[in-house]
Parts: structure tokens; C-alpha cells; sequence
């Protein structure tokens, strides 16, 4: 009777494992200009295939006296249909979704704004992309900073995953979206 027991757990355990298995990636993005501020939040992997496109979370241009946050979340949009997310700010609307004309997204570049000391810190304002057939897709957001270099491309496949780093709500000055990771997959 142990034995059948045993031979039923051996068969069945790893079909109930494989749906909590995460996904592997193979590289990591990153770009120097990050903003120091915030945490890094969960990573968020596509279950399947690669991201093609982007979606962005924007606070409007507040009033001179108000805490403007800039950008505020990224979300991609996976091959298979799923959208995926890292941590968002609480701060904004989100724009339409940006895609590849053809293929998935390879590479990125942060438009940041410098520390301003007792003015308002906004950290990350916007972002461009770069696709497997050379397209650069921009965000539909703020300028307010400039662009740092771009990251490398993807060694092996695409982008499949985003993590952020978020800074949390203060009594103070919010600046929200202050770095990001992109994980290319195989």
C-alpha cells in the first residue's frame, strides 16, 4: 500500500510543480542613469514569449506648488497577451499601448531629470525602446530631463521581464519611478 502511495505522489508531484516554477532569464538590462531613491519591487516575468510593447503610467504637469512625479509605472505587453507589471506609483493615468511594428523589444534608454536639492525631484519622466527591426518607440510623456545612453541590447532573445524601483509616498517631495531593469529571455 506505501509503495502505491509513493508511486502516485512521484507521478502527480511534478505536474502540480510546474505551473510554480518561475520563468528563467538569461540577461539583464540596466542603464547607469537609474535615480537613487525608492526600492526594487517583485520582478514580473511574460508566462511565455517576449514583449512587444508598452504601456505608461503619467502624472500630468502639476501647478508650480504641487509635487510633479513624472512617470510613474511601466507595463509590457507580452507576445502570448499578457501584460505585465513590476510595482507601480499611485500617481497618474495610463497612456495607450505602444507596440512593435514588427518583432519584440531588444533594448532601452531613460530620459531622467537630475537631482534638484530643495526643488521638485521627478527622477524618471520618460523612456524609449528599441525593436528587433530597429524601430524606437518613445513614450507619450514628459521631456524634462534628457535621454542617457542606451542599455545594451539583448544578448540572447528579447525582453521578457520589468522591474522597477519605486520610491513610496512621503509627506515630501515624490519622485516615484526611479530606475528599471528589463530581462531579456532565450
Amino acid at each position: 500500500m506505501d509503495l502505491t502511495i509513493s508511486i502516485w505522489i512521484f507521478l502527480i508531484l511534478p505536474y502540480c510543480l510546474l505551473d510554480s516554477e518561475a520563468r528563467k532569464y538569461e540577461a539583464t538590462l540596466q542603464v547607469p542613469n537609474g535615480g537613487r531613491w525608492g526600492v526594487w519591487a517583485k520582478a514580473a516575468l511574460c508566462p511565455m514569449g517576449y514583449a512587444n510593447g508598452f504601456q505608461l503610467k503619467v502624472q500630468p504637469p502639476q501647478t508650480i506648488w504641487a509635487d510633479d512625479t513624472g512617470l510613474n509605472s511601466i507595463r509590457l505587453r507580452c507576445t502570448d497577451g499578457t501584460i505585465i507589471e513590476s510595482m507601480s506609483g499611485r500617481w497618474g493615468h495610463w497612456t495607450e499601448f505602444q507596440k512593435c511594428p514588427k518583432g519584440n523589444l531588444v533594448s532601452f534608454s531613460l530620459n531622467m531629470e537630475e537631482h534638484k536639492g530643495l526643488l521638485d525631484d521627478i527622477a524618471v519622466n520618460n523612456i524609449q525602446f528599441s525593436c528587433e527591426d530597429g524601430t524606437v518607440l518613445t513614450g507619450q510623456t514628459h521631456n524634462w530631463g534628457s535621454y542617457g545612453p542606451w542599455s545594451k541590447r539583448c544578448p540572447v532573445g528579447f525582453i521578457c521581464g520589468i522591474q522597477t524601483k519605486i520610491e513610496e509616498e512621503s509627506q515630501g517631495d515624490n519622485a516615484s519611478l526611479n530606475d528599471i531593469k528589463f530581462f531579456c529571455c532565450a
